[in-house]
């Protein structure tokens, strides 16, 4: 029998956690099962302040990367969030979850990555968008942008370099790339007050970071 979305528990949601562990046996550090730890502590953050369905959102939170092996194995052809959708999707129902729940919980995770189109349409995939991105800004999202950066045996940094002229997993996609790419626009897609809040103090870390980078590696300092 199906459960209602509010029977939701502390028991189930252990289960889930234990499945969705056990498939991050053996990852990269830049997306092992520590991200989704910190995503889910974020998600909690802001879906207190913001008034979020917890359940639900501790759900996505948990399973919200667990398609990260099927894109890492077919080097991009599999979309993680779409994968995962789906891969959610059989979970929750093999432990009962209602369709309207699972409902909310794929919108979620197909709803989660930066680089594609889809729009989240709830507060809990608002909430976990931010979540997700957050943790890739910051001090943390310096440290995972380097360990991403030496999984594909990239530079230390190349400031120099024509960006428009470098591929992604090639030696010069380094942490800097990431953060000219992607992570100094991140605070500008926040979806919710406290995300921006969180990503601005982020933001500003990040910047005084890769100028130190610069003076350093240029021997100013």
């Amino acid at each position: 029998m199906a459960l209602p979305g509010s029977k939701i528990n502390r028991a189930l949601l252990g289960r889930v956690q234990d499945t969705a562990q056990r498939r991050f046996k053996g990852a990269k550090g830049s997306h092992d099962w520590d991200h989704t730890e910190r995503v889910l502590l974020l998600c909690l953050r802001i879906g207190r302040r913001e008034k979020a369905d917890l359940a639900i959102l501790k759900l996505a939170a948990l399973l919200h990367d667990i398609g990260r092996a099927e894109e890492d194995r077919t080097h991009g052809r599999v979309c993680h969030s779409e994968a995962g959708s789906r891969i959610a999707a059989r979970i929750l129902a093999a432990e009962g979850v209602d369709a309207a729940s699972i409902a909310r919980v794929r919108h979620c995770i197909e709803t989660h990555r930066y680089r594609k189109n889809a729009v989240p349409a709830t507060l809990e995939a608002e909430i976990l968008f931010d979540a997700d991105k957050l943790d890739s800004i910051g001090a943390v999202g310096i440290g995972r942008a380097f360990l991403f950066a030496g999984e594909v045996g990239a530079r230390l940094h190349n400031k120099g370099v024509d960006l428009a002229a470098t591929r992604p997993y090639t030696r010069e996609d380094t942490a800097y790339r990431e953060f000219m790419v992607k992570l100094r626009h991140v605070k500008d897609r926040m979806h919710t007050r406290e995300g921006r809040r969180i990503a601005a103090e982020r933001h500003r870390f990040m910047v005084a970071y890769f100028e130190r980078l610069d003076r350093e590696t240029e021997g100013d300092l």
